[in-house]
């Protein structure tokens, strides 16, 4: 797994789960409240495009994230703040960690493209599927696109809880 450095440029940024679940540095979420996609807002450049990625850095724990990086969410071409409008690559998926896996990081990440749309061949992935989530980098997908460092971030921490079972069997089904 590569390292993340620091960056003080990087902006906090809001992410809310329904019934005011918000992600706030690091805070402890159950999978079930993050079991549905969240509201995200930041403040954007009027005529900007972002891309917004949701990774799980420890998959399948801490000491051997063999898996890491898993895309969560990944979602390019955001017009401003509407996530909605954007082409999403990778279907939202909630916290799944097994159950032996203590706790996860899972972080959000919000990139200005900085040449406007950007034409690419990521491969997609449905809320049903495994495929193309895990042993991803973020490092390498910012490299491939040019993007830059992120200008916000949040993160929450979470371990397992029954939902993650429900989501193991959706992936795997």
């Amino acid at each position: 797994m590569q390292k993340y450095q620091k960056n003080p440029r990087i902006k906090l940024f809001s992410v809310s789960y329904p019934g005011d679940i918000a992600v706030n540095l690091g805070n402890e979420l159950k999978p079930m409240q993050t079991k549905d996609k969240p509201e995200v807002k930041w403040e954007a450049e009027k005529g900007a495009f972002y891309t917004l990625i949701k990774i799980d850095l420890d998959a399948p724990n801490r000491k051997k994230p063999i898996w890491s990086e898993i895309r969560h969410w990944l979602v390019m071409n955001i017009p401003e703040v509407e996530v909605e409008k954007g082409d999403e690559i990778v279907e939202y998926i909630g916290a799944g960690p097994p159950p032996d896996g203590g706790l996860h990081r899972y972080v959000f990440l919000v990139f200005k493209q900085p040449n406007g749309r950007i034409e690419h061949n990521e491969p997609r992935s449905t809320k049903q599927q495994w495929i193309n989530r895990a042993n991803t980098s973020v490092i390498e997908f910012m490299r491939k696109y040019k993007l830059g460092d992120p200008e916000y971030g949040n993160f929450y921490q979470g371990q397992w809880d029954e939902y993650s079972d429900i989501l193991k069997a959706q992936l795997m089904g």
